[in-house]
């Protein structure tokens, strides 16, 4: 029988889940730092907002390309090592900014920041759903995202502080000793190890538990991921639910952690950064929230209210420049929007696959 709480649920909290929440705070602190405290660094050197635009494309279409590529990794057991490995190409990429200079050369840093972010969290997100009980998998995931509702305002923040400080280089050292943090704690998080202390009913528990029941089934599945048509079936049709939602939204969330800061700076706001304060703040009430309606209420209902703050935020934004209340208030519906929707879309895309097929998520 699996251990509860006080209300005969499955318990929802254990060691690797906290470590794995820590750990995406960190990838997360990096990715949300270097968003948007990279614009405001290559303006300062004189390069330009056309720069960063094009830089943030590449960040984008790098994270979004090894999230493609590191899915059939995940699905053959080697989230944790992916996970590492991610992390030390983010910081190899971070702290490159840090040493260099010059267009060319701070591409290809931002190439690998976005191949490292975006296989770090992939991984870590599959790690997150593979350690959580069955029954509360929805509100596990919404307490997952608390890494990342947090790193909205600690990431950004000192982002910014580094970014205004002499030399301005020290907000690439500083996000990569954040790095150096997190890939401490990915070491101590690795969960393949130590699958017989994890919740009953999680899916790798019960992935390992039925490969000792029957190893000759667990040899004939591994050899028939090598076959050419699952290498090459890097897409899980079953997860559009939630991915194609998310898409929807991404460039709304894209400009909000890119460019926000810049904009409320080119404004004239002294405070633009509190922006992400305010949008982490409404991120994590509205996570803390999430067991009242995560697995309860349909998800069309809760991505309605999403969309709706989304585009309350957008009009907010554009009234902006009129006052600098309307600039920061905005942040309350950007995190109510972000805070809801990720990981309810990532709920959905999880409770539609099975759990060989999260990593392609």
């Amino acid at each position: 029988m699996e251990p509860g709480d006080k209300k005969g649920q499955p318990r929802l909290w254990s060691p690797v889940f906290v470590l794995i929440i820590a750990l995406t705070l960190c990838c997360f602190m990096m990715g949300q730092g270097l968003n948007s405290g990279t614009s405001v660094f290559l303006v300062g050197e004189g390069y330009g907002a056309a720069l960063a635009g094009a830089l943030a494309l590449a960040f984008s279409a790098a994270a979004a390309a090894s999230r493609i590529a590191v899915g059939p990794v995940i699905d053959g057991g080697r989230c944790s090592a992916v996970i590492i490995g991610g992390i030390a190409v983010l910081v190899a990429g971070t702290f490159m900014s840090a040493v260099v200079q010059g267009v060319p050369l701070f591409t290809v840093s931002r190439l690998l920041q976005g191949a490292g972010f975006g296989a770090a969290t992939t991984a870590a997100s599959t790690a997150a759903a593979s350690v959580l009980p069955a029954a509360r998998l929805g509100e596990g995931i919404g307490y997952h995202g608390l890494g990342q509702a947090l790193s909205m305002s600690i990431g950004p923040a000192l982002a910014l502080y580094l970014v205004g400080t002499d030399p301005a280089t020290n907000l690439y050292v500083g996000l990569s000793l954040v790095g150096v943090v997190g890939l401490a704690i990915a070491f101590n998080a690795r969960y393949e190890r130590a699958w017989r202390k994890l919740p009953p009913t999680c899916a790798y528990r019960r992935k390992m538990e039925a490969l000792q029941e029957d190893p000759a089934a667990g040899s004939c599945r591994a050899s028939s991921k090598r076959t050419l048509r699952d290498a090459l079936n890097i897409f899980e049709p079953r997860a559009l639910p939630g991915a194609i939602p998310m898409a929807i939204l991404c460039p709304t969330f894209g400009f909000g952690i890119f460019f926000t800061g810049l904009y409320g700076t080119t404004l004239g706001y002294e405070h633009a950064g509190l922006f992400y304060t305010v949008s982490a703040v409404s991120m994590v009430i509205v996570r803390l929230c999430s067991k009242s309606f995560m697995d309860t209420v349909p998800a069309i209902k809760t991505y309605t209210v999403a969309v709706v703050c989304a585009l309350a935020e957008s009009a907010m934004l554009l009234a902006a420049p009129a006052s600098e209340a309307i600039f920061l208030a905005s942040g309350v519906l950007y995190g109510l929007a972000l805070g809801i929707s990720l990981p309810l879309n990532q709920s959905v895309a999880v409770k539609n696959t099975p759990p060989e097929r999260w990593g392609a998520t």
